[in-house]
């Protein structure tokens, strides 16, 4: 499992819609994992659940009912993903390298995620190219509050926020495939282009408020 933290790092969530989905599954789903299961599995099976997504959202190429399998991974991703951080806070078993394994797990399917949106025929590969680096950036920063500070800083727009989004875009890839809009430039602009292009708007604001506010707290430590 790795190093065990002394102190517990502290967790803080701006999110309220983040915060009742943790609550309701600590409540209700919590209690019924099996006690041999440590947070590391629980974290692969959201790994899995990730991949699942990623292959389902490519497989659209060939059918646009794949986008049903590629909700079904963002549930099992986005389920197990707040449940490794139950298993680790209860059963105290938090560890730096269950901490760094989650971090990169959620990095690594967010930005694949985004990628393969952006090889089907409902997107095109521009915004989803934009859209990448977003939740990468974002957890790097988070790591760096862990630490410095010992703080688990999630952003206003949380994990619960980036999947509503990923799963509104499956839908209407669905709904409205490839169908172009309006055209700028020349280029056609899908329903799927508008959602990730609005979405960024926030998102992008969120990761540089997190940097900023990281970059002062750390120069104000060093005084």
């Amino acid at each position: 499992m790795g190093e065990v933290y002394k102190n517990p790092v502290k967790k803080m969530i701006p999110s309220k819609l983040e915060t009742g989905f943790q609550q309701f599954l600590y409540k209700h789903v919590g209690p019924h994992i099996p006690k041999g299961m440590t947070p590391n599995q629980m974290t692969t099976v959201s790994a899995l659940g990730g991949v699942f997504a990623i292959v389902m959202t490519l497989l659209t190429n060939l059918s646009s009912w794949f986008w049903l399998g590629t909700i079904a991974g963002l549930a099992v991703h986005l389920v197990a993903d707040d449940l490794d951080g139950y298993i680790a806070r209860s059963r105290g078993l938090s560890s730096k390298a269950g901490a760094y394994y989650d971090l990169m797990v959620d990095i690594l399917f967010s930005t694949f995620l985004i990628i393969s949106i952006g090889l089907t025929p409902a997107a095109h590969l521009l915004p989803m190219a934009l859209a990448a680096p977003l939740y990468g950036i974002m957890n790097v920063t988070m790591m760096n509050y862990i630490i410095y500070f010992n703080e688990f800083q999630f952003p206003r727009l949380g994990p619960i926020e980036a999947h509503i989004s990923y799963t509104v875009i499956a839908i209407c890839a669905m709904i409205f495939k490839g169908n172009e809009v309006f055209t700028v430039f020349g280029h056609g602009v899908t329903v799927v282009d508008i959602i990730a292009v609005i979405a960024m708007i926030p998102m992008y604001y969120e990761m540089i408020r997190m940097i900023i506010a990281l970059f002062k707290r750390l120069e104000a430590s060093q005084r």
